[in-house]
């Protein structure tokens, strides 16, 4: 693979900042979507008399349908153009987000959530790649740290907004209004992307041809298809682990359906065509460091706010604000963090994120001692609202700068799909952690307290953290001192 969108004649778009303008505000609404809808499930599994296994397809549903279509709205974006399809995501996203609202039972809900998921799943890739297509060099970091300062923005507002409609609406209403707002966010930025982002630059970077001489519009359908039931089978087990144990049969299944896609992409190019990946991108180590980095990152740290929360509420008692309050000061540092990170990638490159990754440790280990002193009678459990800042700091210093690093070797043709790669791989380590190490700190409550449900969940972070270092460390080898590339 060659770096093929760098070239020496790159003149910046004047319109790029407004149109990365666009793209956080559809962030914003999708991942604001996603934080708050955590304080209404109480609420809604009382209006609608949700049975618990309804109440968690709220959250999986929309989980699988994100995680499923990235690297193929991704690659339809590659071939069709980013605008009309991120477009098409937002609208999606508002449109379920109104029925949401509107559910008057638990089947409909569940079907809202899913189409949310796959609006998300359609804007997301679309986002990255516009970010790919319209920033160079140290702006290109500039402009992720933006978005990852959004990221940090929405996660911190979405609960206290959701608590504050809950609040104002009732126990009836006010979880439905946490559906509805997005109908305002949705229009504007529907609205904005129609009039800001270029139309004649969105085809522009569509694969060539060079037997035809023309762009090709080769979707791979079948590739898409196998890699959309690979995710789908290694997902599920994760989503429903308190299910049936033959859920679980999904999983192998899934790794050879994997395995015949693999065989299906290299024999798609070896017959002249364009695949859905084309897997030599795996070639250029940044990408495989980056992606596997941030997998692992989101396998382990993901899982620290269930913890947190976990722990704040059934071993302590405390209420729901309060366990919320807990990772404010968190999501307020990652914000700083991302926009410094963002400025400071194109100088410093990895060792932002290896400088992240030692944060992530540190606020792990200050935090386990917090619990243990607290359960010593040393020590108030809130000062875990400075320890868990060293993992807001984390945040911000590891996802945005990663995504730069991680896609700034892949040629622009790939820049939807590739990112639709690394974005699956943070969704399936996700999915992977929220089940496992809660998993294994209630497995621990068999035989103590919650101090040590919290202690020992914790250490598995931190194992997880340490192979993301070491991925860190070697990237940091095979660039051999390049900064940014």
């Amino acid at each position: 693979m060659t770096q093929a969108h760098r070239s020496d004649d790159y003149t910046p778009d004047p319109r790029r900042w407004r149109v990365l303008g666009v793209l956080v505000v559809a962030l914003f609404m999708s991942l604001m979507s996603i934080s708050s809808i955590n304080v209404a499930l109480p609420t809604i599994q009382h209006d609608l008399a949700a049975t618990q296994s309804e109440l968690q397809w709220v959250l999986s549903g929309y989980a699988l349908t994100f995680g499923v279509g990235l690297v193929i709205a991704g690659r339809a974006g590659d071939l069709y153009g980013r605008g009309p399809l991120f477009i098409a995501g937002v609208a999606v996203f508002t449109v379920a987000a109104v029925w949401a609202g509107f559910a008057h039972e638990p089947l409909y809900l569940n079907i809202a959530r899913a189409l949310m998921g796959l609006g998300s799943g359609l804007l997301s890739p679309q986002a990255v790649g516009m970010i790919q297509q319209y920033f160079r060099g140290a702006e290109r970091g500039r402009a992720f740290g933006i978005f990852g300062g959004v990221v940090g923005v929405s996660v911190s507002i979405g609960p206290l907004l959701g608590g504050f409609l809950i609040q104002a609406g009732g126990p009836d209403l006010g979880w439905r209004w946490v559906f509805f707002v997005n109908l305002p966010i949705g229009i504007l930025a529907i609205a904005a992307a129609a009039i800001w982002i270029p139309k004649p630059l969105l085809n522009r970077n569509r694969p060539f041809d060079p037997q035809t001489q023309s762009a090709t519009r080769d979707l791979d359908p079948i590739g898409a298809i196998l890699l959309g039931l690979a995710v789908l089978a290694v997902m599920l087990p994760f989503m429903e682990s308190t299910a049936s144990p033959l859920v679980w049969l999904a999983l192998p299944i899934g790794v050879v359906i994997l395995l015949i896609w693999i065989w299906w992409e290299n024999r798609y190019k070896d017959s002249g065509r364009e695949p859905m990946v084309d897997l030599h991108i795996f070639q250029v180590t940044s990408f495989a460091n980056g992606t596997l980095l941030a997998s692992l990152y989101f396998l382990g740290v993901s899982s620290v706010w269930v913890i947190v929360a976990l722990y704040m509420q059934e071993g302590l008692g405390a209420t729901a604000l309060q366990s919320g309050l807990v990772g404010l000061p968190s999501s307020i540092v990652s914000v700083f963090a991302a926009l410094w990170g963002g400025r400071s990638v194109a100088k410093h490159g990895r060792k932002v994120v290896v400088g992240g990754l030692y944060s992530a440790v540190v606020g792990l280990v200050l935090s386990i001692a917090v619990v243990w002193l607290h359960a010593e009678g040393l020590a108030s459990e809130w000062w875990l609202l400075f320890t868990l800042s060293f993992i807001g700091f984390a945040q911000g210093a590891v996802i945005s700068p990663n995504q730069a690093l991680t896609l700034a070797e892949v040629p622009l043709q790939y820049a939807g799909s590739s990112g639709g790669v690394m974005q699956t791989g943070q969704r399936i380590g996700t999915s992977v952690g929220i089940s496992v190490i809660p998993a294994l700190a209630f497995g621990a409550l068999a035989l103590a307290d919650w101090s040590v449900a919290f202690i020992l969940s914790f250490v598995a972070i931190i194992v997880v953290v340490l192979v993301a270092l070491a991925v860190a460390y070697r990237d940091l080898r095979q660039r051999h001192g390049n900064a940014y590339l």
